[in-house]
């Protein structure tokens, strides 16, 4: 008879769902208010039910194992050197994004922090970080600017006062 394998996904998935439940559950006892007029609970609670449905979604996706070629694609062949390309890539999208939003506005910001972000995922062709980059440039727009009413300028150039 085997030991029962450790399987890091459905517990991190499990303690997800104890986080995000916990949190949902102490934001009640502030003001929730309505999607137009949000209370102080409103942004901790939507924040503890979207981390538990993670957490629900991670624990249902450790069930699968994968197969052996799969596992050899996850390993890679780097020698236990860890892949660095998608940390780097985010963090220097994150970046890329503060400084763009701030000098150039929401619209070159949007595109850098998708576009550079978008470059750390091996399999993503220049083509489809183009696509995709310019697809959540539309989205940002029609949420942020348009229906939330971001004070922030779609397109502006250098330092304004």
């Amino acid at each position: 008879m085997s030991a029962p394998s450790f399987n890091k996904d459905y517990y991190g998935g499990a303690l997800l769902i104890v986080v995000g439940a916990s949190v949902a559950y102490v934001s009640q006892s502030y003001t929730i208010g309505t999607l137009a007029h949000m209370g102080p609970g409103y942004f901790p609670c939507a924040l503890g039910v979207l981390i538990a449905l993670c957490g629900v979604l991670l624990a249902l996706g450790a069930r699968r194992k994968p197969d052996a070629s799969q596992e050899a694609a996850l390993v890679g062949h780097n020698h236990g050197v860890p892949d660095l390309r998608g940390t780097v890539c985010i963090v220097l999208g994150t970046v890329a994004f503060y400084f763009m939003g701030e000098y150039f506005g929401l619209i070159p910001a949007t595109f850098a922090i998708v576009f550079i972000s978008g470059l750390g995922d091996r399999s993503n062709t220049l083509v489809q970080v183009l696509l995709l980059s310019l697809a959540m440039v539309l989205v940002a727009v029609v949420i942020f600017w348009w229906a939330l009413q971001v004070q922030m300028p779609l397109v502006k150039w250098g330092i304004q006062p």
